[in-house]
């Protein structure tokens, strides 16, 4: 379920909460507000863009690596291998 944000109509309008505007868990399947819940002001729903994490990117930072006790490396050369987060050799070589 996304979280909406909503906004007075009016810029003076509305009580403190509204005025600074609200967020709202709504079903995309709900319909919009039209009021505050605690005043009654004439609100919009006000678009944002979408927070999206696609793929595991986000999980392989090295820090995240490296809590999680692997070791991860990065490839120097033809068969060598260095370091870049955990524990473990700092090369490995293919020889």
């Amino acid at each position: 379920m996304p979280i909406h944000h909503y906004r007075p109509r009016e810029a003076d309008a509305g009580c403190p909460q509204c005025r600074a505007g609200f967020d709202l868990l709504q079903r995309l399947a709900d319909p919009a507000l039209t009021a505050c819940p605690v005043c009654g002001a004439p609100v919009e729903r006000v678009i944002s863009a979408p927070q999206v994490v696609s793929g595991g990117a986000h999980h392989l930072r090295e820090s995240n690596v490296a809590k999680n006790g692997f070791t991860q490396y990065r490839r120097i050369g033809k068969g060598l291998y260095e370091k870049t987060a955990g524990k473990g050799p700092d090369v490995i070589s293919g020889d």
